[in-house]
């Protein structure tokens, strides 16, 4: 698999960003509008929809169709690991349905005094069998404007003015 990562330093408390990070609004709000995101559902450990807090056991199912030029793509995320404890926090989603064959995106958030680092890493294997394999390597120039926005967008929302 290959690995995408991004970090960045936010001049807000690590509470504060896991929490905007940890929900559906949170993910709509750092998503850029040209992926025209669509959540379908958010389905909680236990059942129940539209949960609060992003739990283990939690379910997405969205879709987008960037740029609006390509066919809409659906998929089913899965948080698999939370930790909320101590001075690194965070959680981690596998894409269980989806356009990738191997998706694995883990968001940590490091205590650093007065702010937080977001520290993003993404393992992946692009669609299309031997060829997405040999093209994974090129990730980069999709995932980098994306977490570039989620990150420029995080301090925008969070950091005092």
């Amino acid at each position: 698999m290959e690995i995408y990562e991004r970090a960045t330093r936010v001049d807000a408390p690590l509470a504060d960003v896991l929490e905007f990070h940890s929900s559906a609004d949170g993910l709509v709000a750092l998503t850029p509008s040209w992926t025209d995101l669509r959540i379908e559902s958010v389905t909680g450990p236990d059942g129940e929809p539209n949960p609060a807090v992003l739990d283990v056991g939690a379910t997405i199912t969205a879709s987008m169709s960037p740029l609006g030029l390509l066919p809409r793509q659906h998929w089913v995320s899965e948080i698999v690991e939370r930790d909320t404890e101590g001075e690194v926090a965070g959680f981690t989603d596998i894409m269980v349905d989806g356009p990738f064959p191997k998706w694995r995106h883990s968001h940590r958030f490091i205590d650093d005094g007065d702010g937080t680092i977001v520290y993003d890493r993404v393992q992946y294997e692009l669609p299309g069998g031997p060829i997405g394999r040999a093209l994974s390597p090129l990730g980069f120039v999709g995932f980098e404007p994306m977490f570039r926005f989620r990150h420029r967008r995080t301090r925008e929302l969070l950091e005092a003015d």
